[in-house]
């Protein structure tokens, strides 16, 4: 399969990642006039939103450093407006992928970054 650009390759590496670990992938790219979450997914009862970060030069700094506070403020927005449309609200966290190249040896999973 061909993908598009190496961002839509990230988020494909990276749902494949998380699906082999035993979450279920719910949404991908979810967008709100404020902001987007990469991939939304379960784990159990627990919702994942899930920010795909692909660095492959860390001369501006690696994959994590690229997840700026407003970063973070357009992905708790994001997923304020996807809980809003549930019912109820389960547990949630944010999680972080992130991957200094088109590698699934090379992934980084972190679980439960700040989001604020």
């Amino acid at each position: 399969m061909i993908l598009p650009n190496r961002g839509a390759a990230a988020e494909a590496l990276a749902a494949e990642f998380l699906q082999a670990q035993g979450l279920t992938i719910i949404a991908r790219n979810y967008r709100c006039r404020g902001g987007e979450i990469d991939l939304i997914a379960s784990d159990g009862d627990t919702l994942i939103f899930v920010e795909v970060r692909l660095r492959s030069d860390a001369a501006f700094g690696g994959a994590a450093e690229s997840i700026t506070v407003a970063k973070k403020r357009r992905l708790a927005f994001a997923a304020a407006h996807y809980l809003s449309r549930l019912n109820r609200e389960p547990p949630c966290r944010f999680d972080a992928i992130l991957l200094a190249a088109l590698d699934p040896g090379r992934i980084e999973w972190l679980v439960d970054i700040d989001a604020t």
